[in-house]
């Protein structure tokens, strides 16, 4: 089952509506109601404390017969986490996250290093924005892109361990990629289509499109 989650992320990093996916279930984190209104997406679940949705976008949404999921204010996890969590509690294997970034530092950092959790394990996620997709990977991806594209490596553990690519610039052949380290930054794909691996670890792979 593929979700999209839609965060309460800055609307200037949305990706055009027309590179929105389609999807079995789109559930938007909290204030990421207003994002799927801007999207053009229906929405058919809002997850999180509620504290940054609009009173009109609500009243609209639960006339609609949307379903509100409402946790309390004070709680261990943000909205998107929530939402994340519940779209593999409903057995998503495939997650793509819109809205994420932008904003406050901190939560955008925060949203990125949730892919690295390990309830994610065996889903696939991506980040979809404006002029760019990230990916988080675990063992493999076929990247599909055009050359010249700007395909950036980052490690989201201590260490992404055996890292191969090809249809690369600069190829990686059993790398290693510390967390922190700019090794992987602004490659460039030479084919249609690129392919990263990995044996140990997490890595967050960035396209430019």
């Amino acid at each position: 089952m593929h979700v999209i989650v839609i965060a309460n992320g800055a609307p200037a990093d949305l990706p055009a509506p027309k590179r929105v996916p389609e999807a079995d279930l789109i559930i938007a984190a909290d204030g990421g109601a207003a994002n799927a209104r801007r999207l053009g997406c229906t929405l058919s679940i809002v997850i999180g404390d509620m504290d940054s949705i609009q009173a009109a976008d609500r009243h609209e949404l639960e006339a609609a017969g949307v379903q509100f999921i409402t946790h309390p204010p004070k709680k261990d996890a943000t909205d998107l986490e929530l939402a994340l969590r519940y779209a593999v509690e409903q057995g998503a294997r495939t997650i793509t996250v819109i809205g994420a970034l932008g904003g406050r530092p901190d939560q955008t950092l925060a949203n990125i290093f949730l892919l690295a959790l390990p309830f994610l394990d065996g889903v696939e996620v991506s980040l979809l924005g404006s002029g760019w997709e990230a990916f988080s990977v675990r063992h493999g991806l076929h990247l599909d892109g055009r050359p010249g594209d700007v395909v950036s490596l980052l490690a989201l553990t201590p260490e992404a361990r055996g890292v191969t690519t090809s249809g690369l610039y600069w190829a990686l052949d059993d790398a290693t990629l510390q967390f922190g380290s700019t090794l992987g930054i602004s490659n460039e794909m030479t084919e249609r289509t690129a392919r990263v691996s990995l044996c140990d670890g997490i890595l967050l792979v960035l396209r430019s499109v």
